[in-house]
């Protein structure tokens, strides 16, 4: 058997954001999605997927598991044996970036969830087309399962998440970068930035997708995870 892959999802998303790759590659490897809930910092966070998680695997991660991703990277190095980071970003958050979570997270608190989730990942952040609506029904119901509680602690961890470009920097082991050309919530030029921070890694922007490739592109995105996992473990 191949290392286990942990799967980390996105701010408000649980397995079913996985559903395709868990299904195409847990044939050959262990798959573990780890759930994102019950702590509001990163550290927290990736703490707890570290201390259920196999003694090394790979790790892919989309957006706020991408952050927690990151995070684990930095903890412990000599456990993850490759990685994966799909719209996300390796930036703090900005003042102003953290202010503008504030009215949402009031909206959640306030039973106000589906407006605030829609507002999270807006229908542009999408790619266009008849699958949209899909996807942005399936993030609604994702978000309505984890509730409002779990929106407030994950933007607590979103505001307050490190920097970790020295992280990538200090990177040995083989990289994907993968992202949506329509994201506009993590834009394709700050994957790009975050590619060339990481030595070797593969760089993947994924026609007709936006922020959620695993929703909106599934075959492609499964396949860009089939070639990085089936890259060799030692760089050259």
């Amino acid at each position: 058997m191949a290392e286990p892959l942990v799967l980390l999802p996105g701010l408000m998303c649980d397995a079913r954001l996985w559903s395709h790759p868990f299904l195409a590659l847990n044939d050959m490897r262990a798959i573990m999605v780890a759930p994102l809930t019950g702590a509001t910092s990163v550290g927290a966070l990736a703490q707890a997927v570290l201390e259920a998680a196999p003694r090394r695997f790979a790790l892919a991660g989309h957006a706020l598991g991408g952050v927690v991703a990151m995070e684990m990277l930095s903890r412990a190095p000599d456990r993850v044996t490759r990685i994966a980071l799909l719209d996300t970003s390796p930036l703090a958050e900005t003042p102003q970036d953290a202010a503008a979570r504030e009215p949402r997270i009031i909206g959640a608190q306030n039973g106000r969830l589906d407006e605030v989730l829609r507002e999270e990942i807006p229908p542009a952040a999408l790619a266009p087309g008849p699958g949209r609506i899909e996807v942005g029904q399936t993030v609604l119901d994702m978000g309505r399962s984890l509730g409002a509680d779990t929106f407030v602690a994950q933007s607590r961890a979103m505001q307050r998440r490190p920097d970790q470009q020295k992280t990538l920097r200090d990177c040995r082991v083989p990289a994907l970068v993968l992202c949506g050309a329509h994201d506009s919530v993590f834009p394709v030029r700050r994957h790009e930035t975050m590619a060339e921070l990481i030595p070797g890694a593969v760089l993947k922007v994924i026609e007709d997708a936006g922020h959620l490739p695993p929703l909106e592109q599934p075959d492609a995105t499964t396949e860009a995870l089939r070639e990085w996992l089936a890259a060799p473990l030692v760089l050259r």
